[in-house]
């Protein structure tokens, strides 16, 4: 079966340039990878077949001695080896590179081996600005793009050319027995461009250090160390090449009243011992700046803990909210007066202490026994 022209192949006229072959071949690349047709066989000829193509159009020699001899030019080992090539796939790494390549730190060819670094910034909130959400501004020292070339690196009034090494591509390739090995192109260490002439301002690297300005909008919800990243916002890359991403580390500042566990705060409350004896109602602050009323049941003891349903920090990318645990911690009372000393002797006199201290005279009625089982 004759096999179908490259270019047909591809949908690209005969005298696409690069992009076009690339735009064209991602697409379909894309289209019947094997991953998403999985168990088709058309797809997975296709996509043999449309990497084959790229393969050869991608790369100027191949290419030149496909247009003047078509098929004929790679049949009987000619570039193939066997029928079999050692280096299929390789377009379709490109188009992964170029993909996923920023995410991962650099691509592997081309401008993106100059790609920019990536930046960290440390930034402290408060847990109001958890809560609510809020927008900062924070200075980054940096590189940016040189504002004298735009980036180039070249001279006003010139241009890079073409690397005559690599015609390009950023990457040579050295044939070892059957495999074909990439590496990054000596001459234009993989920029595939060449300045003659550097821009004096930058010295031909197309960036200067400076200190930016941004805004980092932080959203309700976030916790201790959540991750905010600004694509390109890092470092600009080498002439021209994409700049890095810029990653914001959050930290919550410790609050003077409310202790975060999750979406989840409590706070501790000193209770009078009157009130938590006859019971009452407190007011107690919230996250959200208001006020609520907790009612203090009669008898309540020291660690008691009550709940206020919803009225805690905001969930990440939810309207829900935790809940606020209210503690209390029964306040004895000091500098007494003569007469609240006698009102309180006159207190314990009048009642038992089993009746209004349970829990201590429970406590002591063991310890009793405990002394007696020794004793024996």
């Amino acid at each position: 079966m004759a096999k179908q022209d490259y270019y047909e192949l591809l949908g690209v006229a005969k005298n696409a340039n690069a992009e076009d072959l690339k735009r064209a071949y991602r697409k379909l690349a894309m289209q019947y990878h094997p991953d998403r047709n999985p168990g088709n066989p058309e797809a997975e000829t296709k996509f043999k077949e449309i990497n084959e193509a790229y393969d050869i159009l991608k790369d100027d020699q191949k290419r030149s001695a496909y247009d003047r001899l078509g098929h004929a030019a790679f049949e009987n080992g000619g570039g193939r080896p066997g029928g079999f090539d050692f280096n299929f796939g390789t377009g379709f790494a490109d188009i992964f590179d170029e993909m996923f390549g920023e995410f991962m730190g650099a691509r592997r060819g081309g401008s993106g081996g100059n790609r920019g670094a990536d930046l960290r910034y440390n930034l402290e909130i408060t847990l109001e600005e958890a809560f609510a959400g809020s927008q900062a501004t924070v200075r980054i020292p940096t590189s940016i793009v040189c504002e004298t070339c735009s980036g180039s690196g070249a001279e006003n009034g010139t241009q890079p050319v073409t690397c005559s090494t690599c015609s390009g591509a950023g990457k040579v390739r050295a044939q070892q027995g059957f495999f074909t090995i990439e590496r990054p192109c000596p001459t234009c260490h993989g920029a595939g461009r060449v300045i003659k002439d550097p821009c004096k301002q930058c010295n031909g690297s197309g960036r200067q250090r400076r200190e930016k300005s941004l805004q980092v909008n932080i959203p309700a919800g976030v916790e201790d160390g959540t991750r905010i990243r600004l694509a390109g916002e890092g470092e600009a890359g080498m002439r021209g090449a994409g700049s890095g991403d810029l990653y914001i580390f959050l930290s919550i500042g410790q609050h003077r009243f409310f202790l975060r566990e999750g979406p989840n705060i409590s706070c501790r409350v000193p209770i009078p011992m009157t009130t938590a004896a006859l019971g009452g109602v407190v007011e107690v602050p919230t996250i959200d700046g208001s006020r609520a009323k907790v009612t203090i049941t009669p008898g309540t003891q020291s660690g008691h803990q009550f709940r206020l349903r919803g009225r805690g920090m905001s969930v990440l990318r939810s309207t829900a909210r935790g809940d606020m645990f209210v503690q209390t911690v029964i306040e004895t009372p000091v500098n007494l007066t003569k007469r609240q000393q006698e009102l309180l002797r006159e207190f314990e006199k009048a009642g038992s202490k089993e009746s209004t201290h349970p829990e201590s005279a429970g406590f002591f009625a063991k310890v009793k026994d405990l002394w007696a089982d020794l004793k024996d």
